[in-house]
């Protein structure tokens, strides 16, 4: 029988309910999956607590996972039953053991690539590929400030960014995570609960600041992520760990010319081809090595509470993956 994990009301992770579920037979431009490995990433927690209201409930929460094709629709092309895919959606669904998905999401993934790791960095791989190469041109000789430089992305961004050349300061509440981040490619971590991270950010750079500012944390570091940034620097805010910004006034930007986005993934893959390159690219980097991957904690989906438990106490869990 098929399970799933079905959120019926916003709240703590004991809003996560496991339960069996029908699937039903795919329709022509569609496939059934069984899923093999399912990832978990902080953008769930938020659609659990209801500060990001894009999951019709009752709904399946998730976004990517990998899987064996079980059964395909007769417009899918290019893929076959027993092909293994991964995939990532904005349209949730993947915290369940089988699923229908829209053959256009499913991508064959690479032999050399194990599930753990496909599905508990996809939309991480992505998300920094957007990161580094669309939302910004991170080029050798920059210097970026991460916050957050231990966690899940700030990790892989740190990884990528210095395969590109670029001097990478970040921000981590630990001496286990400063190493952590400095295995990852962070020169300069900085201890933010020992020191002001503005004024540390300053001494390192000789009073120039960064060119670009990458923050995930929100509210608490929005504002001095923006004070760090150089002339014409660029603070990209792509999540809110730690709640919701407080509004900006445009004459904060003008003082040094800055400027700030606020990129969602799914926006960036909305179209089918650039989703795939985005797909193809993080595969690359896995593949050849620029990004590295660590262990993987591996969940029964039935214990889905605990993990969203484990990321929102930001105790450097790891990567979580669910196994149905």
């Amino acid at each position: 029988m098929a399970h799933a994990i079905i959120l019926r009301n916003h709240g703590n992770s004991d809003a996560l309910v496991h339960e069996d579920i029908n699937v039903e037979d795919p329709k022509a431009d569609e496939l059934r999956i069984r899923q093999t490995g399912i990832g978990v990433n902080f953008h769930d927690i938020y659609v659990r607590s209801g500060l990001y209201k894009t999951l019709e409930l009752p709904g399946i929460p998730g976004c990517e996972a990998v899987g064996v094709i079980e059964a395909i629709g007769e417009n899918a092309k290019n893929l076959c039953v027993g092909d293994r895919v991964a995939y990532v959606t904005g349209s949730y669904g993947a915290y369940a053991s089988h699923r229908i998905l829209p053959a256009a999401l499913a991508i064959k993934v690479p032999k050399e690539l194990p599930d753990d790791l496909v599905a508990s960095n996809l939309l991480r791989s992505m998300t920094v590929d957007m990161l580094l190469s669309r939302v910004a041109q991170v080029k050798s000789g920059d210097t970026i400030l991460v916050q957050a430089a231990a966690g899940g992305v700030g990790r892989l961004l740190c990884q990528w960014a210095s395969y590109l050349g670029a001097t990478v300061i970040g921000t981590v509440g630990s001496n286990e995570k400063a190493e952590r981040a400095k295995a990852a490619g962070c020169d300069y971590p900085i201890l933010y609960r020992d020191v002001d991270f503005v004024e540390a950010v300053f001494d390192i750079t000789n009073g120039e600041g960064v060119d670009i500012a990458y923050d995930s944390v929100g509210r608490d570091t929005f504002y001095g992520s923006l004070e760090c940034l150089k002339f014409t620097g660029h603070l990209i805010n792509f999540g809110q760990s730690s709640g919701s910004v407080t509004p900006l006034e445009m004459q904060q930007l003008a003082t040094k010319s800055l400027s700030v986005s606020r990129p969602i993934l799914f926006h960036y893959m909305d179209q089918n081809h650039v989703y795939r390159a985005m797909v193809s690219s993080a595969f690359k980097a896995f593949s050849e090595g620029v990004l590295q991957m660590e262990p993987v904690k591996r969940i029964p989906l039935e214990l889905a509470s605990q993990s969203h438990d484990i990321l929102e106490s930001r105790s450097g869990g790891g990567s979580l993956m669910f196994v149905p």
